[in-house]
């Protein structure tokens, strides 16, 4: 008898599997199986629990000590296994270094019907032999009832109920009744485009561009990662394009990371066009049934190429030969709840894996990225000049001390708006902060608008008429005077929604745009006012960093960044790092086609030195400039960081938490685990919880891993009833 065979209770044999299953347990659950039914790790299974039921992932064979009682599952969910070894050894990777339970981890990689138990079997019609038969004989008069038994004998297979959506109930049921067609169960299997005819033509590459697809090229049968740095506008996306017809004219698939859903459409649009085939797009924002469609096309290989944000790095393939992440430095690649992987770096352990190649492309690689190139771990690839002959914009500080502010616009950038509209360009402004205003303030009292939930002010959305928590989502309708002495209120600070009236009024007629969260929050909205832009009937674009994030407008003249103060004196160590690659991502998106591009940069700080080395030196001199202070300092990516976060509905609690944490790591022997806080978060109070955070760092990723398995271990038997706390490994958002 096998290993994992035994026998019950009752002497029939059984077979005894480790289930993973979700919760806030980390251990894996045994159940038993009847010894007869095949079964192999990725299937899922549904297993009863407590007094309710579960659907699991089973895991590996076990066996049982003969005093245990072991549950049976309940049943089988798959005939086969829904994951690979390859993708099962990913998340089980993952789930260790990102210190998450194993079977929340697992079912991240399901659509959300697949985590919920839903079959992959569904009822399906066929042609019946009295069906044949009546169409050789011409038979059926009925044209809907002919037209479906025409679909049906198209595909001897059979069609899945649910495909059929042109062919009513009722059709159905008479050929059933009349014994024309007969229903059985079918597999559901996607319906994927098949390639189309024609293909685009691809531009001719330059020196730089070239160099880069045939370096990549010779490593397509190995593992190799490459950081292509490459200027804004330089062609990175020609390189993929490239690289990726190789790969798929050798039967392989791709899969292409881009860190938002709204980048998804022209991504879609370009690759349609080049490859002559129809992306397969995984994102949060599809239905289910999309998705679900998206992931078994991709799943059985139907689909060759992949187009995703994060989550689509756990995506099954049939044969994935290349990985690409596009703006790889975005912490939008890094989840911050919950399961808190790096969409990249999964994505690179995955290609090791696989051993194929990566490229992660970025004109502002993360620091990180730029430490690993150095020490030799990426192998580096640079398009120093933008495709086509387009030149580099150039960038200059506008002094707006003690200068005349309308609408938060100085009276220079006014005065370059309106040359480069009547010259025929375009003009962006970007503020990365939404709504009318930030605050709304009773002049004589000085009362201010705050979330009732959160330690912040709330937003008024003027267009909607309500004031908004950006944090919590609290909201509610704007109070018509002030509700501590019944004085009027007036906005104070300026968002999107403020910017855009107020350019519609100064510059009527030139038509505008705003690209911001609440602008395209209907489906369609994004496609519709990019259809404006790239048509010319909106010469104005206003709005947050969506606009920094791929997009290409060759129009655009000039740009404006409305408040580069905001990002400049940001609380959070990474603030210089991000703020230097949203001004050079924002500035890119000036001159990228005949007409030369200017980006003006209003400041209070005109002097700033480092504001005055990104634009004098550029981003690469900048990023390193700043390893070398974190490495003085002893921050990441110098060192290995965690930030342990805990909140409760008092303000105590959570913090005492943190504290007797931080005394038990602080007895660990390893004087290389450094121990900061707790202290409390930047945000103290959000959605009426207080919030603290202990930050750990460790020179090795060794040392930190082995203190947060500790920590987890140590906290299982000291769960604090009410008290919530998280562990977040290599954190981006400090908040």
């Amino acid at each position: 008898m096998p290993e994992s065979l035994f026998c019950s209770p009752d002497g029939a044999p059984v077979q005894y599997w480790q289930v993973a299953l979700p919760g806030p347990l980390r251990q894996l659950f045994t159940y038993c199986i009847p010894a007869g039914q095949a079964v192999c790790a990725g299937m899922r299974v549904r297993v009863p629990l407590g007094r309710g039921f579960r659907v699991g992932v089973l895991w590996a064979p076990t066996q049982a000590s003969a005093d245990w009682v072991i549950k049976p599952i309940e049943s089988l969910c798959d005939e086969a296994p829904l994951l690979e070894d390859d993708l099962l050894a990913c998340m089980a990777w993952a789930a260790d270094y990102y210190h998450y339970p194993l079977g929340d981890a697992l079912l991240a990689a399901f659509p959300p019907s697949l985590r919920q138990g839903a079959s992959l079997r569904c009822v399906a019609l066929r042609l019946s032999a009295a069906g044949h038969a009546a169409l050789l004989a011409d038979s059926i008069r009925g044209c809907r009832q002919k037209n479906l038994m025409l679909q049906l004998a198209a595909e001897p297979q059979g069609v899945a109920v649910h495909a059929l959506s042109d062919a009513p109930v009722s059709v159905r049921r008479r050929l059933s009744a009349l014994g024309l067609v007969e229903e059985f169960e079918l597999t559901s299997l996607p319906r994927w485009p098949a390639i189309q005819a024609a293909l685009g033509v691809a531009p001719q590459l330059n020196a730089a561009q070239a160099a880069a697809v045939q370096a990549v090229f010779a490593t397509l049968s190995k593992f190799a990662v490459w950081l292509l740095d490459g200027v804004t506008g330089s062609g990175k996306t020609e390189v993929y394009l490239h690289l990726i017809t190789e790969v798929l004219a050798a039967g392989r698939q791709v899969l292409v990371l881009v860190p938002e859903i709204a980048l998804t459409p022209q991504w879609v649009t370009r690759f349609s066009g080049r490859l002559g085939l129809r992306p397969a797009v995984l994102h949060s924002g599809l239905s289910d049934a999309d998705r679900l469609q998206a992931w078994l096309a991709v799943r059985s290989g139907l689909a060759q190429v992949v187009i995703g944000t994060r989550s689509a790095v756990f995506q099954p393939f049939a044969d994935l030969g290349l990985i690409v992440v596009d703006e790889e430095h975005d912490a939008s690649l890094k989840q911050n709840e919950g399961f808190g992987y790096h969409a990249r770096d999964v994505a690179i352990w995955r290609a090791r894996r696989l051993n194929i190649p990566i490229v992660l492309g970025s004109a502002t690689p993360s620091l990180e990225s730029i430490r690993n190139l150095e020490l030799g771990r990426y192998q580096g690839l640079r398009l120093p000049e933008r495709a086509g002959g387009a030149v580099l914009p150039k960038i200059y500080p506008l002094d707006v001390r003690t200068q005349r502010m309308q609408g938060g616009l100085s009276d220079a950038l006014l005065a370059a708006i309106e040359q480069h509209l009547l010259a025929g360009g375009q003009v962006m402004l970007y503020l990365n902060r939404r709504g009318y205003a930030p605050n709304l303030l009773c002049h004589a009292c000085g009362w201010v608008a705050e979330c009732p939930h959160c330690d912040s002010f709330v937003t008024w959305h003027r267009h909607a008429q309500r004031l908004r928590c950006h944090h919590c989502g609290h909201e509610r309708a704007v109070p018509t005077h002030c509700p501590s002495c019944s004085a009027a209120l007036s906005p104070r600070g300026l968002g999107t929604e403020q910017l855009e009236d107020v350019l519609t009024a100064l510059f009527p007629g030139f038509g505008i745009e705003r690209l911001d969260r609440d602008a395209l929050s209907r489906v369609g909205e994004l496609d519709r006012r990019l259809a404006r832009i790239h048509s010319g009937a909106a010469r104005l674009i206003v709005g947050t960093q969506i606009l920094v994030k791929g997009h290409d407008f060759p129009n655009v003249s000039l740009v404006g960044i409305v408040d580069a103060d905001q990002a400049l004196f940001a609380n959070d160590f990474r603030g210089a790092e991000r703020f230097a690659q949203q001004l050079i991502q924002v500035a890119g998106r000036a001159g990228r086609a005949d007409r030369a591009g200017v980006v003006l940069v209003q400041t209070h700080h005109p002097a700033h030195p480092g504001l005055n080395q990104l634009i004098s030196q550029g981003y690469g001199h900048f990023a390193r400039g700043l390893l070398r202070e974190r490495a003085e300092i002893g921050l990441p990516p110098a060192r290995r960081a965690a930030l342990i976060r805990a909140d409760g509905a008092s303000i105590d609690a959570p913090n005492q938490l943190l504290a007797a944490m931080a005394d038990w790591l602080g007895q660990m022997p390893d004087e290389q685990l450094v121990i900061w806080g707790p202290v409390p978060a930047p945000m103290a109070r959000r959605a009426g919880r207080y919030r603290y955070q202990l930050l750990l760092l460790a020179n090795d990723r060794p040392t930190l891993h082995r203190a947060l398995a500790q920590l987890a271990a140590w906290q299982g038997s000291r769960r604090p009833a009410g008290i919530r706390w998280s562990i977040d490994v290599d954190p981006l958002d400090m908040a």
